[in-house]
């Protein structure tokens, strides 16, 4: 590799994971306050909250590499321009292609990594998250029954627990069931368990006491038991399989959808979603195209290159929106499937022939002109 090119591609690598950082950082900080609630209001351990948001990484950064790749050859070819730099590199006789280089190496690089990410990082972390997530949404001994805090688990049934044990024990039980209108009934116990059920999660309590006041007459009525159930079938049912999103799935999974009604349902949201993995990763190479044609086609203006660096900007969020309408419209009419290959085709060979063609030579009649006057 030429010294010219591992300069500028030095540069570049550093550039790009400065910026992959900072905006993996803004957008993981956003997606991150999110989850806060399972450790405030749900007393999941810190330790629990870094794993869900470790496994949203994968999800910013097939985002984030082709924009950071876009802005950090922007950034430093502009810079290259603005130092000289620039022109003692044509002056040396490098061509355009030759100049382009390092960026088109770093967009080829980052365009095999977000393909890494897309097929298999994405779905195999997002499949984690979403099963760790359904797993502690279920989990109502861990989630719903928090120590000395009275927890409406319906709108009619209040829980308080002492202290809640590692194994999932509760002590000091109490459970105010108001199901019936008029007769509320209040039980406690020393002991108990939060169990799942075929119809429902259920409070099992151990040595304990029922109190009951009769409506209209105002009495009183204690008994004391050594086991006793609560049923909470209301709350939720028991444990179901669950389906799978499209984030969740790999390629082969996305393009041929399984028989069952809910795959059949939601068959064109798979395959544009299988889609988009594909297309999606191309347009990092794309995008630092776009950059590269943008400063480097065309004359040297010492004023700076400040419209160029707004056109490719212009330029690269109009065909990231496009890519986001266009993989929106695939998942209700598959003819927009073919569409978006072929604006990744198109986009990618009009930045090469604007990046390749040479630059009309301004007429010199005027000169002539003015030099006979």
């Amino acid at each position: 590799m030429p010294s010219i090119t591992r300069y500028v591609l030095g540069q570049l690598v550093t550039a790009t994971i400065f910026v992959t950082l900072a905006l993996t950082f803004a957008i993981w900080l956003t997606q991150s306050l999110r989850l806060i609630d399972y450790i405030v209001n749900r007393g999941l351990p810190a330790s629990t909250f870094l794993t869900f948001v470790g496994l949203l990484l994968p999800s910013f950064l097939g985002v984030v590499l082709p924009v950071a790749c876009f802005v950090a050859a922007l950034f430093v070819y502009h810079k290259l321009a603005m130092d000289s730099e620039m022109v003692v590199m044509r002056a040396a006789g490098l061509s355009q292609m030759q100049l382009a280089r390092p960026a088109i190496i770093l967009g080829i690089v980052v365009t095999l990594g977000v393909y890494a990410i897309s097929l298999y990082f994405l779905p195999a972390s997002f499949r984690h998250f979403k099963d760790l997530q359904h797993e502690f949404r279920s989990d109502f001994s861990a989630i719903l029954l928090q120590e000395g805090v009275f927890t409406a688990v319906t709108d009619e049934i209040t829980v308080y627990v002492r202290e809640r044990s590692s194994e999932g024990e509760l002590r000091g039980i109490l459970v105010h069931d108001n199901r019936e209108p008029g007769k509320p009934v209040t039980m406690m116990a020393e002991r108990g368990a939060l169990v799942p059920s075929e119809s429902g999660p259920r409070v099992v309590m151990e040595n304990g006491n029922r109190q009951e006041v009769e409506p209209g007459t105002g009495r009183f009525s204690l008994l004391y038991f050594d086991r006793y159930t609560v049923e909470l079938a209301e709350f939720g049912s028991a444990r179901q399989s669950r389906w799978r999103e499209p984030k969740e799935r790999f390629l082969h999974e996305l393009l041929i959808p399984g028989d069952d009604s809910l795959d059949q349902h939601y068959r064109l949201e798979l395959l544009a979603e299988g889609h988009h993995r594909i297309v999606s990763p191309l347009y990092s190479l794309v995008f630092v195209v776009i950059g590269m044609a943008a400063l480097l086609a065309g004359e040297f203006n010492r004023r700076g290159q400040a419209r160029r660096i707004l056109a490719a900007i212009a330029c690269v969020a109009a065909l990231e929106g496009v890519s986001l309408s266009l993989h929106d419209l695939a998942g209700r009419d598959p003819a927009a499937i073919p569409v978006m290959y072929i604006t990744v085709v198109v986009s990618i060979g009009l930045s090469f022939f604007v990046l390749l063609r040479k630059p009309a030579r301004r007429s010199q009649e005027p000169l002539s002109e003015a030099g006979a006057s």
